[in-house]
């Protein structure tokens, strides 16, 4: 059986992280993903983070599965020449170059559509045209500009990052979906088009419901549902929430059997307005249901500490697993903090490839994660990353050069 992306060609020249997330998602679908990288030294994250001398480090091997790699040097005239054959070739090109490096490049967006008039040009940036545009972000940075920090931690405490890459995947997995969309449309129209997904947009994006509740502070002056109430103050900012749910159903993260000694025993338990009463005969607080001061929900609002408290004395006396296994089977909606050794080893993820394991050459056998989409007639087959230029002669076949021409090629460095 085919795959969803056969014969959709795209040129990556994307390294770290924003980019590459893009295009290997995009290479799991099929697409014939074709990575650009500079002779003798490649992306850098070949080398970042290295826990194996003189191998491709984990940071590049887990976001470059199923992709071809090229070597070129784009500077000299013998490799612009190859680099236009790539364009004429491609469907897309991707690109997370500072702002304008294309441009110096001299594959301007013009001269580009000259090539190859059907070509989507897809950008990552940190900020879209504005004030910042021309500034640099890496993944934290994001996380700062587009509201997610702000808006994370304890209120007593600074702003903090959260260790999910939204920034960096957040914003490739944005990316991913434009080039999509541009190549469907491509086919009513004929014509290629520019996508672009800047960082602090796709953090902006994920934190929508900040942006809601931002709406509702300048509305209320207070937002029930927030630690904060009813004893603590609002400002004229979404404050920082701690655990609490951001939904309209109060959630917390509540200690577990064994949380003196294990930093991940507990449990996040969400109040549930349908299953009350289920959850005040678990924790044998029946007289509750009846009680005018915590029978409704709007009752509960002012009272969720107490609430909360009440329901940790009954989580503190199973394990986070236990726990899970009794609300559940009353349909009361939990779940416990897995750590990554956990999830490293948990049976159901490696069964759905979630959770991968891969060969490599040179660093042996490694787990990955693998793709999060699961399409019914396009399996996904994780395969290991590309050495650093595995497959430049390859591709430079297939672009109509011989064997004297590459080794000549190979003998002026351009490749």
């Amino acid at each position: 059986m085919g795959k969803a992306l056969d014969g959709v060609r795209i040129l990556d020249f994307t390294h770290v992280q924003s980019g590459p997330t893009c295009t290997q998602l995009l290479a799991w679908f099929g697409a014939d993903v074709i990575k650009v990288e500079r002779a003798g030294a490649g992306d850098v994250t070949r080398e970042q983070l290295r826990d194996v001398p003189d191998a491709d480090s984990l940071y590049f091997t887990m976001l470059n599965h199923n992709k071809r790699s090229i070597t070129l040097d784009t500077k000299s005239a013998a490799g612009k020449e190859v680099l236009e054959r790539l364009i004429k070739r491609c469907d897309v090109l991707v690109e997370n170059f500072a702002p304008g490096a294309l441009d110096r490049m001299g594959f301007t967006w013009q001269r580009i559509q000259s090539l190859n008039p059907k070509m989507i040009v897809a950008s990552v940036k940190g900020f879209g045209p504005g004030p910042y545009e021309e500034c640099k972000v890496y993944e934290n940075v994001a996380q700062c500009a587009g509201g997610a920090a702000s808006t994370t931690g304890f209120d007593d405490g600074p702003p903090l990052v959260t260790g999910a890459q939204i920034g960096d995947s957040g914003t490739g997995l944005h990316l991913a979906l434009g080039i999509v969309a541009a190549l469907y449309q491509r086919n009513t129209t004929g014509r290629g088009q520019r996508v672009l997904a800047a960082m602090q947009d796709g953090v902006l994006n994920l934190c929508r419901v900040k942006l809601r509740d931002q709406q509702r502070l300048e509305r209320t002056g207070v937002m029930k549902e927030y630690p904060q109430y009813p004893d603590g103050k609002f400002g004229e900012a979404v404050p920082r929430a701690a655990n609490a749910s951001g939904g309209g159903q109060p959630g917390s993260i509540l200690k577990c059997k064994g949380w003196e000694t294990d930093p991940n025993a507990y449990l996040y338990f969400i109040c549930q307005a349908p299953v009350w009463k289920e959850i005040c005969k678990v924790i044998g607080k029946e007289h509750w249901v009846s009680d005018p001061d915590y029978s409704t929900p709007n009752a509960r609002l002012p009272r969720l500490k107490q609430v909360f408290e009440a329901i940790e004395q009954w989580t503190m006396t199973k394990t986070k697993l236990e726990a899970m296994a009794i609300l559940n089977e009353h349909d009361i909606p939990c779940g416990p903090i897995l750590s990554m050794k956990e999830l490293a080893y948990e049976p159901s993820l490696r069964a759905t490839g979630t959770i991968v394991e891969v060969d490599h050459p040179k660093r042996g056998k490694y787990l990955t994660v693998g793709n999060p989409i699961k399409l019914s007639d396009s399996v996904t087959e994780v395969k290991r990353s590309p050495l650093l230029g595995e497959h430049t002669e390859e591709v430079l076949g297939e672009l109509g050069y011989g064997a004297q021409d590459i080794a000549a090629l190979r003998s002026g460095k351009v490749i």
